[in-house]
């Protein structure tokens, strides 16, 4: 099997760096925070062994990709808007989309935007959050929801702030978040959601006295050296969005996705427990899902924590989401 090929992409007004492996079908695979491309170093392999044309971008503001100084660079039209061009960046007009944690929202938004192009989706640990009408801004929700406690997507809010401490030390910091992140973190070491407002975001975590088995130390080795170099800047200024993106996709409340849609998150996952409702509305928010599924003892990567499994999902998905899409 040929290896990983890396290019860069222009799209959308910027330049994209892509790893890909494989020819066929286009099947995009969208990371989340605090991740690159390398977060699917497991499925570029087994996509392209199964005849797709697999394509892991470094999306905005991570990793080799451009990462523009303004804060409103980072909403999710400019996000959507990246990987629209990408498509047609690389000759294709269709493709299937999968998102993992903040890129599963760029891949059901991307769906929502263009089903001409993305005929299928797959999100991971993030269901589909649909806006509502009527609803108050989400920064305004978690205020009302969390009271006197921090939540972490508000403690991200103001700028160099999270930057600060998450750069002091970036080999511990990734190390520490996937750890309390992976479903081998034991309850009381796990990811924290919510926290005093006297406490440091990551001073809240322990770093692991030896690594999980899907770990090893070259990929914290790889990890730590992006984001060495870039910072966590680009990553959280996603999170700065979440109103303007409320304000800008107004019009897609109350839609729902119709592709052939499949749902996939660790048992262990935080997000499981702050998305509940989302996940159990899945059925309704999503008239197109074909199947959701918590994998037993895997965490907030599930990508990684268990590859295999997420690839015999996708492998037993994907060509059946096309046949679909062709009929």
């Amino acid at each position: 099997m040929e290896a990983v090929r890396h290019r860069t992409i222009d799209t959308n007004g910027i330049k994209l760096h892509i790893a890909e492996q494989g020819q066929g079908p286009l099947v995009i695979l969208c990371h989340g925070f605090p991740e690159c491309w390398y977060s699917w170093r497991h499925q570029l392999q087994a996509l392209a062994e199964a005849g797709f044309h697999a394509v892991a971008p470094d999306q905005r503001g991570y990793g080799q990709s451009d990462a523009p100084e303004a804060i409103e660079a980072y909403d999710l039209l400019h996000l959507t808007g990246d990987i629209v061009g990408l498509v047609y960046a690389l000759g294709e007009t269709q493709a299937a989309i999968v998102g993992h944690d903040w890129g599963s929202a760029v891949a059901w938004t991307s769906a929502l935007l263009r089903p001409d192009i993305f005929h299928s989706l797959c999100m991971m640990s993030v269901p589909f959050l649909p806006f509502t009408i009527g609803q108050p801004k989400p920064t305004d929700v978690m205020r009302a929801m969390f009271g006197s406690m921090e939540f972490y997507q508000l403690y991200f809010q103001e700028p160099g702030k999270a930057e600060k401490e998450l750069e002091e030390n970036v080999s511990e910091t990734v190390l520490k978040m996937l750890y309390a992140g992976s479903g081998d973190a034991p309850a009381d070491q796990a990811f924290r959601f919510l926290f005093d407002r006297s406490q440091r975001f990551i001073d809240l975590h322990k770093t692991p006295e030896k690594l999980p088995n899907w770990l090893k130390q070259e990929d914290v080795d790889y990890f730590s050296n992006e984001f060495q170099r870039t910072g966590y800047r680009g990553g959280l200024n996603w999170y700065r969005n979440l109103d303007r993106d409320f304000e800008l996709l107004a019009p897609l409340a109350n839609a729902k996705i119709i592709q052939p849609t499949l749902f996939l998150a660790g048992e262990k996952d935080v997000c499981m427990a702050m998305y509940q409702q989302a996940y159990e509305a899945l059925n309704v928010t999503v008239p197109g899902l074909v199947g959701k599924y918590l994998l037993p003892g895997a965490g907030h990567w599930v990508q990684q924590e268990r590859a295999a499994q997420v690839n015999e999902h996708l492998l037993a998905f994907l060509p059946k989401a096309r046949a679909v899409s062709a009929s």
